[in-house]
């Protein structure tokens, strides 16, 4: 597989150019920023942008004034190959703090080692409601040790859509969420994106999570999709690594508080 036309596919379809998901969603565009504008209490940032050029410090500062109204904190999601090269200190010096970086991985679903199977006492169940939803982010936030703003509606917003743009499964164990994660459709693009997926300490070494991507993936080829793609952690990406994904770029969001 061609690392750079992967990678040049997934700049134009799933950062410069996506379609809004719904739910209120709203995807800005302009010249050197694409922006995407969420509901009230919603997840929002900036998810591409090229400024080689531009007055950067300036761009900043319009971001920043945009997103001061919806409320609540929003980040700039930069990649490792955008220009210019400080941008990262450019944002920390305007007030943003960043996150850990993940590494930006992808591969094509028919080309993937998707032969996985659960552990034995667990089993896949599909989140289609409130409750469902509250019990598998409340476990996620607990792996994770804090909380999305508005995940449990995201989710629900998606799973309702016509057709779904989100699909979420738990993994049970006596009737209790001990891992889980989404997959995100991606409307009108090649990728389908992995996300929050985690395990409780008690269940890890197991298979889980390689049974949960392989999950995913294939309710992501039934709608189509050609490609996988997925922010992974330093202890996710040698297993994605072992199933044929492609490391293409580092990813670090720069949160900012829009009270200033």
């Amino acid at each position: 597989m061609d690392a750079q036309a992967l990678l040049s596919a997934y700049d134009e379809q799933v950062r410069r150019n996506p379609r809004a998901a719904g739910g209120g969603e709203i995807v800005e565009r302009e010249p050197h920023i694409t922006r995407l504008i969420g509901p009230q209490g919603g997840w929002g940032g900036v998810i591409w942008s090229d400024l080689a050029g531009q007055d950067v410090d300036a761009v900043i500062q319009e971001q920043i004034e945009r997103y001061r109204s919806p409320g609540g904190e929003w980040e700039w999601k930069h990649y490792s190959y955008d220009r210019p090269v400080d941008l990262p200190e450019r944002l920390i010096a305007a007030g943003f703090q960043p996150d850990q970086p993940e590494a930006l991985l992808a591969g094509e679903i028919a080309m993937l080692d998707l032969d996985a199977r659960p552990p034995e006492g667990v089993e896949f169940v599909p989140v289609t409601d409130r409750s469902g939803a509250e019990a598998l982010v409340g476990m996620l936030d607990g792996v994770f040790g804090r909380g999305v703003p508005g995940m449990v509606d995201h989710l629900l917003a998606g799973i309702a859509a016509d057709p779904p743009t989100t699909a979420a499964v738990a993994v049970l164990a006596e009737g209790a969420p001990v891992a889980g994660g989404r997959v995100e459709f991606d409307p009108g693009s090649d990728f389908a994106g992995l996300w929050g997926a985690a395990t409780v300490p008690a269940w890890r070494r197991r298979g889980i999570f390689r049974a949960l991507v392989a999950h995913r993936a294939a309710l992501a080829a039934r709608r189509g999709y050609r490609y996988l793609q997925v922010d992974a952690s330093s202890e996710s990406r040698p297993i994605l690594g072992r199933l044929g994904f492609i490391e293409l770029a580092t990813t670090t969001p720069y949160r900012y508080s829009r009270g200033g």
